[in-house]
């Protein structure tokens, strides 16, 4: 008979998330967990078989809350700045949680076309909303998220690194310069077509 886990799977994955909150992705070790939980490492594989499992757990944690960034931000009006704001607030109060998400070093390099999908589980819900919001095409709607996601990563970067700090004013007027620009150009050029 296996022996009685002293913690539940759900107070391990708080306490891990918390860890690499506080310290990083690479804190995450059996003994620092064991640490937090005030305990030894060992009833920590009474409920993972691994630290392994341990990480997914975690990662898998992060993204569910980066998804309520994401339903907030489609609640916004636009949905597509909101989604931005929000991808930006995350980097700003999740920092490592950020990193961990969207700066993690990828095993192959993917193109632009996939990269998102890859790292974000919301992208065709994003991707919608452009195209219902602004009347577009699908793949005009993917160009201008792509462009548009490039320059929020960016500023999301800088923001989680401590590179740079912005306003949500400032934030609320570079993607809305930048943004402009693009609908402009893209329009513009569908005019020609």
């Amino acid at each position: 008979m296996p022996p009685k886990a002293k913690f539940s799977k759900e107070e391990i994955v708080n306490a891990a998330l918390d860890l690499v909150r506080a310290h990083g992705f690479g804190a995450l070790t059996s003994r620092a967990l064991g640490t937090a939980l005030g305990s030894s490492a060992r009833p920590i594989f009474t409920v993972f078989q691994s630290m392994e499992d341990v990480a997914q757990a975690v990662t898998k944690a992060a993204k569910e809350l980066y998804k309520e960034y994401v339903q907030k931000g489609l609640a916004e009006k636009p949905a597509f700045k909101g989604i931005g704001t929000q991808y930006i607030l995350f980097a700003v109060k999740e920092p490592k949680l950020f990193q961990l998400l969207f700066m993690t070093e990828q095993k192959q390099v993917p193109d632009l076309s996939g990269i998102l999908p890859l790292i974000d589980d919301s992208y065709e819900q994003i991707l919608f909303s452009i195209q219902r919001d602004y009347k577009m095409e699908e793949a005009s709607a993917r160009r201008l998220y792509h462009h548009l996601w490039i320059y929020t990563h960016g500023i999301a970067v800088l923001c989680a690194t401590n590179m740079c700090r912005f306003t949500g004013e400032e934030i609320s007027e570079m993607m809305t310069e930048v943004f402009t620009s693009l609908f402009k150009t893209k329009k513009a050029g569908n005019n020609h077509d």
